[in-house]
C-alpha cells in the first residue's frame, strides 16, 4: 500500500445556535487543540455549504452542512491475515486478527477491515456487528440488503449467540458470575467522552464462567458471553467486576478509565470472538461458526487443534 492514503472529507450538520466555527470544533473534536483548528480553517481546509471559509469566526446557522477536507497522511501499520471462516450468496462470517481496525476512525482509513473489503469485493459485504481493534475472531457481515435487515434485527432481538474468551487479572472465587454494570458515554479529556460503566448508562449483561485459573501468574482464562452488545462491554464489565482484561491500556477498576491518554483502539490486552451461533438471514437453519483461538486462550491442548 502507498505511504499515504488518500485523506477524507468528514461532514457535519450545524445543530447549535450562537457558535462560531473554531467554536464548533474545537468543542466537538478535542482530540486538536483550538490553534490547530484555527490553523485548519485559515488553511481553507473547511467548508460551510461547500463554499470554502478561512476566517474562524464566521458565525454558524442551524442546519448547515461542514466539511472538513483531511489532508491524506501516513496510517499505523495492521496485519491483514483475515480468514474467510464461512461464505454464501447472504453471508460472509470472517476471522478478524487482532491488531486491524473494523472501520475508519481514530488515525485509520484504509488499514482497516472495511478498506480490505473493499479491495477484495465489487460490492462490499456490511459488517453486522463490531469488535475492538484489540479483539480478535468471528465476525458476522452481510452480502445482500435482504440478510443486512434480517441479520440486523436478529441482533437487536438478541438472538445472536456471542462466546468470548478472554484473559483477566486476578482470580475469580466464584467458577460463574454475571456482571450487569450499566454501560454508556462518559466525558473523556482525549477524545471528548468514550464508554464506561456508569450508572446513567445502558443495561448490559455479561456470563462468565472461569475455564482455568492460573493460566498465566495471578491470570484467569474465562469464557464470557453476552446477549447485549454495548461498545468495549467485555473489556468494561471485567474491569467493573475487578478482574479487567490482562494487559488493557484503558480500563481499570470499576470499569472506568485508567488515565486520560490511553483511547479504546490500542492494543494489548486478549479478548478473541470464540463462536457465533445465528439463524441464517435467508435459509432458516442455525449457524455456528467458531474461530481458533491464539494458545494462551486455548483450554487444552485438545482445544488448540480444534
Amino acid at each position: 500500500m502507498s505511504d499515504l492514503n488518500q485523506g477524507w472529507v468528514y461532514e457535519d450538520r450545524v445543530r447549535e445556535q450562537n457558535i462560531t466555527l473554531l467554536e464548533y470544533y474545537t468543542r466537538h473534536y478535542t482530540h486538536s487543540s483550538q490553534q490547530e483548528w484555527c490553523d485548519r480553517i485559515q488553511s481553507g481546509a473547511i467548508s460551510i455549504d461547500q463554499i470554502l471559509v478561512t476566517d474562524p469566526n464566521t458565525p454558524l446557522q442551524i442546519g448547515q452542512r461542514l466539511s472538513y477536507c483531511r489532508s491524506p497522511w501516513s496510517e499505523p501499520d495492521v496485519p491483514f491475515d483475515v480468514a474467510i471462516l464461512y461464505e454464501d450468496d447472504d453471508l460472509l462470517m470472517l476471522h478478524k486478527p487482532s491488531g486491524l481496525p473494523v472501520l475508519p476512525g481514530g488515525g485509520f482509513l484504509e488499514n482497516t477491515l472495511w478498506g480490505w473489503l473493499r479491495r477484495t469485493y465489487a460490492i462490499p459485504p456490511i459488517p453486522i456487528h463490531r469488535l475492538g481493534r484489540g479483539t480478535s475472531g468471528v465476525m458476522v457481515l452481510a452480502k445482500t440488503e435482504e440478510a443486512r435487515s434480517r441479520l440486523s434485527k436478529d441482533l437487536r432481538d438478541r438472538k445472536f449467540q456471542k462466546r468470548y474468551r478472554a484473559l483477566a487479572a486476578g482470580t475469580p472465587e466464584l467458577d460463574h458470575f454475571t456482571v450487569t454494570a450499566k454501560i454508556g458515554k462518559v466525558a473523556y479529556p482525549q477524545l471528548g467522552y468514550l464508554y464506561a460503566a456508569t450508572e446513567t448508562g445502558k443495561e448490559a449483561i455479561s456470563h462468565c464462567v472461569v475455564l482455568e485459573r492460573d493460566r498465566l501468574p495471578d491470570a484467569t482464562l474465562l469464557e464470557v458471553t453476552i446477549p447485549t452488545g454495548r461498545p468495549h462491554q467485555i473489556r468494561i464489565h471485567l474491569a467493573a467486576a475487578g478482574y479487567p482484561l490482562l494487559g488493557d491500556p484503558l480500563y481499570g477498576a470499576g470499569g472506568i478509565a485508567i488515565g486520560e491518554s490511553s483511547i479504546p483502539s490500542e492494543c494489548g490486552y486478549l479478548l478473541h470472538s470464540y463462536e457465533l451461533c445465528l439463524t441464517h438471514p435467508t435459509q432458516g437453519h442455525l449457524l455456528t461458526i467458531r474461530s481458533q483461538p491464539p494458545v494462551v486462550l486455548c483450554v487444552s491442548l485438545e482445544d488448540s487443534l480444534d
